[in-house]
Formats: C-alpha cells, structure tokens, sequence
C-alpha cells in the first residue's frame, strides 16, 4: 500500500472521529437540556478546573458577552456556579457544581473508559507517536479556526 493511500486511509479516519465526536456533543448536549456552546464551556470546565468568566471565554473561543450569556444558561441548568475566589474577594470563579460533574461522568466516563482500555493496546513508542499526531491536529485546527474566525470578522 502506498504512503498517499495510508494518508487518504488516517485523513479518513479522522472525519470519522471528528463526525461521531459531533454526534456524541449533540445528543450529550440534548440530554443535558443546553446548546452546543454551552457544551464547550462545561467541557472547558472539567478539562480545566474553575476559571474566570474571561479565562473561560479565552479556553472556548468566546467573546465576553457570549461567555456571560453561557454562564448564566449553565447556571440555570444547574450545571455551574458562579463563586469568589477565597484568595482574592474581587475575582469569580465560574465552578461545576455536583450535578454536572455527575452528568459528565455517566455521559463521558464509559467513553474515557473504552479509551484508555484501547490505549493500553498500545506501546509506549506507538502513545508517544499517536500524541504527537494529536498534538500537531490540534496546532492544526487552532490556526484554521483563528483563519476562519479573522475571515468572519472582517465580512
């Protein structure tokens, strides 16, 4: 087989993953009664722990205003909590309270289970080359969202 045909093969794969990704965002965010930014930032939350409402806009590609108006939609869904920072009176946290971190368990925890089981199918060498792969596919879609996002701003 041919290095073009194993590229068109991994390219393939993917838009696979990228497509099921995005079904399980949908039916994750239907289940949890919020949209798909919302989603974004309850998954900016757990990946990332509490963040100010400008550090979270910042980790899911918001504006201020957006990011406030996700926070308060998240508040209502009970899925997050606005707290002071103990350390510093003036600064808000933006928290996950008990019932999102449940949700995202029973939602995401089987997925992270099934991957890790299939990861330990791998050798060190082999995570090590499918990190780098990942890490460089995120540099990726980081510059291309930055493109697009200039492209819309200037229309």
């Amino acid at each position: 087989m041919s290095k073009q045909s194993r590229i068109e093969d991994v390219t393939r794969a993917v838009q696979e993953l990228q497509d099921a990704t995005d079904l399980i965002d949908e039916l994750a965010a239907r289940r949890l009664g919020i949209n798909r930014t919302d989603l974004r930032c309850l998954s900016r939350l757990s990946a990332r722990g509490p963040l100010t409402a400008s550090e979270l806009a910042a980790a899911a590609g918001l504006t201020g205003g957006a990011t406030t108006t996700a926070i308060d939609r998240l508040e209502r869904a009970g899925l997050a909590e606005r707290v002071r920072d103990t350390a510093d009176r003036r600064r808000v946290l933006v928290h996950l309270t008990g019932k999102a971190r449940a949700a995202i368990q029973e939602i995401w925890g089987p997925i992270a289970a099934d991957a890790r089981a299939e990861l330990l199918r791998f050798s060190v060498a082999d995570l090590d080359l499918i990190e780098t792969f990942l890490r460089r596919a995120l540099h990726n879609q980081a510059r291309h969202a930055d493109r697009l996002r200039e492209g819309t701003e200037r229309a």
